[in-house]
């Protein structure tokens, strides 16, 4: 049997065999919008040519999968092109924060989520060599005196350094809605943020706004994530332990879908008074009691720093344990 264009959207972005993914195409994209889609990527010129539709008719329907979040925007010199969204991610994250987006959308993405994306997270796991996302220190937990702190390995440089930033909504908790946690945490920086306040799915922030929402996610016991790659990224989430797409496999099933940073957790038995502040900090049942003291697991830790920010005798920093090239160029 052949398969329907919104089986055949499913397939292109990698998630073959899926029920749930052709169903959420099909409640936002009615059969013209999914054609227009697959003679992806072009300008609304090109694309007319490629589906026989008027010229105007196209731009108008581009711009519309646009503000779903379904295609994105190219630039190349002065024209504007078109291109389908090119994984679960980016169909997740964009539609999502879609204005228009109804409860029963939302809901059926977290059918996906606790239904189809373990299995396809663990093929995602054997098939990608690396995880395409990291976690970031909190930058105060880092031991300073011993080792250059990177750009990349610094969630305030990230936000220093940036052009342009904004925050919107955290997709994961809005689907499912598993804690109390903050929802306007997830930051956008550089190309990304422009593309939020393009669309309107996001407000702007300043620097010192920006730094704000990540020391309230430190201080509330978020971990901040971003891109996996040796350069500033696009984004900087502040993850929960239960709504996030990854940690919850990280925690449950030791999935490679999250890198860790470059840093591992130590405490100073010295100043530990193991009053047990930081074991119910830690996501990844990475510390355990010694006699007097807590240590930490070092092969479970993840180097987040969650565990430092309110340890009450100051006795936890972070050590580099991994070279500058563990994070992909």
């Amino acid at each position: 049997m052949s398969k329907d264009i919104y089986q055949q959207m499913t397939d292109r972005i990698m998630l073959t065999g899926s029920k749930i993914i052709p169903e959420l195409f099909r409640m936002i994209a009615d059969e013209s919008e999914a054609e227009l889609m697959m003679a992806m990527p072009g300008t609304p010129e090109t694309l007319a040519e490629k589906t026989g539709r008027p010229v105007d008719e196209v731009e108008k329907a581009c711009q519309t999968l646009y503000y779903k979040g379904l295609v994105f925007k190219s630039f190349k010199e002065d024209t504007v092109g078109y291109k389908m969204c090119r994984d679960m991610i980016q169909f997740h994250d964009a539609t999502i924060l879609w204005p228009d987006a109804t409860r029963a959308y939302h809901d059926l993405w977290q059918r996906f989520m606790e239904e189809e994306w373990p299995d396809f997270a663990r093929l995602a796991e054997q098939f990608f060599p690396k995880p395409f996302t990291r976690i970031i220190p909190v930058e105060q937990a880092i031991d300073a005196g011993n080792q250059q702190i990177l750009d990349i390995d610094s969630a305030n440089r990230i936000i220093n350094n940036a052009d342009t930033i904004a925050v919107t909504k955290c997709t994961c908790r809005i689907t499912a809605h598993k804690c109390d946690m903050p929802l306007e945490v997830c930051l956008q920086v550089g190309n990304a943020a422009k593309y939020t306040l393009d669309r309107g799915t996001g407000r702007a922030l300043s620097k010192e706004e920006a730094l704000a929402v990540l020391a309230d996610c430190e201080e509330k016991g978020l971990v901040h994530v971003t891109m996996n790659k040796a350069h500033a990224g696009h984004f900087i989430c502040n993850c929960c332990s239960c709504c996030c797409q990854a940690m919850p496999l990280v925690i449950s099933e030791g999935l490679n879908i999250l890198d860790p940073s470059r840093y591992v957790a130590q405490i100073d038995p010295g100043c530990c008074t193991a009053c047990g502040t930081c074991l119910d900090r830690c996501f990844f049942s990475a510390i355990e009691e010694e006699e007097d003291t807590m240590a930490v697991i070092a092969e479970k830790c993840m180097g987040c720093g969650l565990c430092q920010v309110t340890c009450p005798e100051d006795a936890i920093t972070l050590k580099a344990v991994r070279q500058e090239d563990f994070i992909p160029v």
